[in-house]
């Protein structure tokens, strides 16, 4: 998160119950996979179990995949945020194609089986490739990591929770909207500050995942 002209990297969790919770922060200059890792080494020494397979919902940021399977190893399982995919594929076309762009992967990313959801996909690589290889690329890249709540038989409103990065943002948003009264900036330490007093209030206002009722059905494929 941009926050006041440094970035904030701020780790959000989901228990067994369903709460979501401010997990961890850390200021750096960009999110570089240096930064992540301390971030996540941290939580392990705070203890959070690193030996258990754990979902992950990313954006595209290498950096933060790099820090993920530098900490978590083999039990990182990363979900690729799917809105973040479709933008970035509509990034490379004119608008007159972004729409049926955008319609190929939301069906694609709404299929209740892997199998027709990787169909879909593979086909729109296939259409985009004659048209502008470079965002067929961008779909390839990552493709898998994109179907993963698919492959786990998420389904309803968990499915739609860990499809994306939607929660982090929402946080950030609040984040930004509790400082926003701030005009100047003096210094690290007071980014830091106000960073973490909106973090904290916009805690207050957290929800229950909808669809924590599944959250054990999805441990369990998780472990799987």
């Amino acid at each position: 998160m941009a926050f006041g002209g440094e970035i904030m990297v701020v780790a959000l969790g989901v228990d067994e119950a369903g709460c979501k919770h401010a997990l961890g922060l850390r200021q750096g200059e960009t999110e570089n996979a240096q930064v992540v890792t301390d971030l996540l080494c941290d939580l392990r020494d705070r203890g959070v179990d690193t030996t258990r397979p754990t979902l992950f919902c990313l954006d595209g940021s290498k950096a933060l995949k790099a820090a993920v399977k530098n900490v978590f190893g083999d039990n990182a399982v990363i979900q690729r945020c799917q809105f973040h995919k479709i933008r970035n594929v509509e990034s490379y076309l004119p608008k007159k194609l972004q729409r049926e762009a955008r319609r190929r992967l939301n069906d694609a990313y709404a299929q209740t089986h892997y199998d027709d959801a990787r169909r879909l996909v593979d086909e729109t690589v296939e259409w985009l490739r004659p048209i502008n290889r470079d965002a067929a690329s961008s779909l390839e890249e990552g493709l898998e990591e994109t179907l993963t709540v698919i492959r786990l038989g998420l389904t309803g409103d968990l499915r739609r929770f860990f499809r994306s990065t939607n929660a982090i943002e929402s946080l950030f948003s609040r984040v930004r909207q509790i400082a926003g009264r701030v005009k100047r900036w003096r210094g690290g330490d007071m980014r830091h500050r106000w960073c973490v007093a909106g973090i904290l209030r916009a805690e207050d206002g957290f929800r229950k995942v909808r669809g924590y009722d599944d959250i054990p059905q999805l441990m369990e494929a998780v472990e799987r």
